[in-house]
């Protein structure tokens, strides 16, 4: 559990970093007309943005599993603030995916 507590923080915090090379790109990028990369290394910016759309789904699965864990009394080795962390994250990447885009 602990591993994938690390995992989800690492995800969620991938998350930040995407969107705000996103936001930042969107909004260089309107007045020239060239190819701008905030990033000059592309791999990278592919690998936060890979991990950064894909901890939705980390997230929702790291959640379910400390409900779960909650529900029956199940003892867990994750700190409060990452269970905290994760539930802000989640409305956060619900709120950007759903109804931001």
């Amino acid at each position: 559990m602990k591993f994938f507590s690390k995992l989800t923080i690492i995800c969620n915090i991938c998350f930040l970093a995407s969107v705000v090379l996103w936001y930042v790109e969107m909004h260089s990028s309107k007045g020239s007309g060239s190819d701008y990369r905030l990033i000059e290394l592309p791999w990278l910016e592919n690998v936060l943005v890979i991990l950064g759309y894909g901890a939705i789904i980390i997230n929702l699965f790291f959640l379910l599993v400390m409900f779960i864990y909650t529900a029956f009394s199940i003892r867990h080795a994750v700190p409060k603030w990452m269970t905290v962390f994760s539930i802000i994250m989640f409305g956060c990447q619900v709120f950007f995916h759903f109804f931001y885009k």
